[in-house]
């Protein structure tokens, strides 16, 4: 039997842009056969990152213009090529599981894409989840057991806006969840102090060359976040905007090297304490995906924390993992096979997540 066409469609919390993978799905192995990143313009990075602030008709509209956005990258990704399915994650714009009642929300529009493209759509994942009593995040680990569940202990972590973890091995999880900030903080820093001329610090050069500040991480590290069991995850919200605020009031191009320093030692630190506080036992490796891989300066901290476990990159593609976990869930969903981790998410028990919309 041939394998499976499908596409998988990303966007998180960073808001970068629609990351897009076609992957081969067959019988146990998925095997990504190209991917990118579609980056959003200027001025709708400004209102997706500001979406929560949006009123219903602006958001109402955002949804179907990330519809379009989000369709586009669909069928550029596929060029010649024909999908079964699209799984789409979509946009997060807020999520609350520890609200009253515990909601999501994460738009584009998928009647628009299966419109747009001719295929079958899956999206909207969290919801289910979420009603089966779940957080509803993080998705990946179903997919982070079907990868690398097999064989020895071993972290496989994604960092993204926001980081999270899955412990895994002898065919289980053994826990998985958001454990803290990612990038989100580190790029707001760069993204204030260049007036948005620059995202990111590339390659973590600029964190490389300043002195991190030792005493606020260890603030910073008592944030009650850290100290909740599992199964938890994050909005963008709980370390964002507003907490850059309180910490740095007055950042300028002189003092960013230091501040991105104690940013990227936020990271990895609330990164390595919470694996470590999870495992039953030592890790054989450490595995990351997501735009964290890139910054060299996270990778080595990460590196010197988790030794003697060596620390590497995921044999998937960095950028092309978790846009490949959309893909491979809906996959699951169009053929009726369950697709949560409950033991990741805290779901009363196995569900189908994702929501079909037909071309």
């Amino acid at each position: 039997m041939s394998p499976r066409l499908a596409v998988g469609l990303m966007s998180g919390t960073s808001a970068d842009g629609v990351t897009a993978a076609l992957v081969a799905i067959g019988s146990g192995k998925i095997s990504v056969v190209r991917h990118r990143t579609y980056p959003y313009s200027a001025a709708l990075k400004k209102r997706v990152l500001g979406a929560p602030g949006l009123s219903v008709p602006e958001l109402s509209r955002l949804n179907f213009e990330l519809g379009e956005s989000f369709a586009a990258a669909a069928l550029k990704i596929a060029g010649r090529a024909r999908p079964s399915v699209i799984g789409s994650h979509g946009q997060t714009v807020w999520h609350g599981p520890d609200a009253t009642p515990p909601n999501t929300l994460q738009i584009a529009e998928p009647a628009v894409i299966a419109e747009r493209t001719g295929v079958t759509v899956v999206a909207d994942f969290r919801p289910r989840d979420m009603a089966a009593g779940g957080q509803g995040a993080p998705l990946v680990p179903a997919f982070d057991l079907f990868l690398y569940g097999r064989g020895p202990l071993k972290a496989v972590v994604n960092i993204g806006g926001i980081s999270n973890a899955s412990i895994l091995g002898q065919g289980k999880i053994h826990a998985a969840f958001d454990t803290g900030p990612g990038n989100v903080l580190m790029d707001e820093a760069v993204r204030r102090v260049t007036k948005g001329r620059r995202d990111y610090d590339a390659g973590g050069r600029l964190a490389a060359a300043g002195a991190a500040d030792e005493a606020l991480v260890g603030r910073l590290l008592s944030n009650p976040y850290f100290l909740k069991a599992p199964p938890k995850s994050l909005d963008r919200s709980t370390f964002g905007p507003a907490l850059l605020d309180r910490i740095y009031p007055r950042l300028t191009a002189k003092s960013l090297p230091d501040a991105l320093a104690t940013l990227c030692e936020l990271t990895a630190r609330s990164l390595w304490l919470a694996v470590l506080e999870s495992s039953p036992g030592p890790l054989s490796e450490v595995a990351i995906s997501g735009g964290g891989a890139l910054n060299a300066h996270l990778m080595r901290r990460l590196r010197a924390l988790f030794s003697p476990a060596p620390v590497g990159v995921t044999a998937m593609p960095v950028m092309a993992k978790e846009a490949a976990c959309f893909a491979w869930l809906a996959s699951r969903a169009l053929d009726g096979k369950t697709n949560n981790a409950p033991s990741a998410t805290g779901a009363r028990g196995p569900r189908i997540l994702g929501k079909i919309v037909l071309p």
